[in-house]
């Protein structure tokens, strides 16, 4: 299952959503429209990764900027960096936060998450294949009702889409 069911911690506009290890996808949902709600631009800063303040040293080189070399345009990458990494860290268990505590920007937390809880691309695939198969195959169980089967397959479908499947037609998935 990939919601909680019951009451759930971290249901506030002020606080992240809590992240305790489970129920991946239904928090990187609500953690990006958390976000987002906040600022898109913070957004960006999480999936792209736009901190990156460079300068040319003497010897041609690339290199980050020192804190006295920054613009204001810098400094406030930095800020949203911090605000995002805020958003990301707050609403995690001890376990999970173990996981990212020597993670420097928002993108590189959000990208240690996704490995952590989707896996690889190939785990990511192969995930993929299972769940369209599940989905190839599914029917109502014995037993259940009419909202429990819809329950479920959105469930199996958002669990689709959040790997990288996007349905085109009623049998066919394609990745982005």
């Amino acid at each position: 299952m990939s919601t909680p069911h019951g009451n759930w911690e971290g249901q506030s506009t002020a606080r992240p959503p809590l992240f305790n290890g489970q129920y991946y996808s239904w928090w990187k949902n609500r953690m990006r429209d958390h976000i987002i709600g906040g600022d898109y631009e913070l957004w960006d800063i999480v999936t792209d990764g736009r901190l990156a303040t460079m300068k040319i040293n003497a010897e041609g080189e690339e290199v980050p900027k020192i804190r006295v070399d920054c613009t204001a345009d810098d400094l406030m990458k930095w800020e949203k960096n911090a605000k995002d990494k805020k958003w990301l860290v707050y609403g995690l268990c001890p376990d999970e936060y173990s996981r990212i505590q020597s993670c420097t920007t928002a993108k590189e937390i959000w990208d240690t998450f996704q490995a952590a809880h989707e896996g690889k691309p190939k785990v990511k695939m192969f995930k993929g294949t299972l769940l369209y198969s599940q989905y190839k195959n599914f029917t109502m169980k014995e037993g259940e009702t009419i909202q429990e089967m819809y329950t479920r397959f959105i469930t199996l479908t958002n669990e689709l889409k959040s790997l990288g499947r996007l349905f085109l037609k009623k049998t066919e998935l394609k990745r982005f």
